[in-house]
């Protein structure tokens, strides 16, 4: 039986093993952050996931799940921007697009066994 404390604690370990695969993915220059690169990579087909951050305005999260749709890539809400700035070195950050293939796979598989 999970108190509340612990079931967030768990919610903070699974974001973090998600964040540290995002970090890496950066250190090896396969992501992409702002709106406007966001964009072209996912038009380009450059991008295989996108993430954004749950704090994101509505009109961010808006055009970034039409373009998603459309494009055909997979988008997961996640994090805030502070927490997904900070995985990737950088200040806030409400986009990013991971644009290496596994990263993305590997990526998705941990967002996928969080959800459930």
């Amino acid at each position: 039986m999970y108190t509340k404390a612990s079931k967030r604690s768990l919610i903070n370990l699974s974001l973090n093993k998600q964040l540290s695969l995002l970090g890496l993915a950066m250190k090896a220059g396969k992501v992409v952050s702002g709106e406007f690169a966001v964009e072209k990579y996912v038009k380009e087909g450059k991008a295989h996931l996108v993430l954004v951050a749950e704090d994101a305005s509505k009109n961010t999260k808006k055009s970034a799940h039409d373009m998603c749709v459309f494009y055909e890539v997979p988008l997961y809400n996640i994090g805030t921007k502070e927490e997904l700035g900070r995985a990737i070195g950088k200040e806030y950050r409400a986009l990013i697009a991971v644009t290496d293939e596994n990263f993305a796979k590997a990526m998705t598989k941990k967002l996928e066994q969080a959800g459930s």
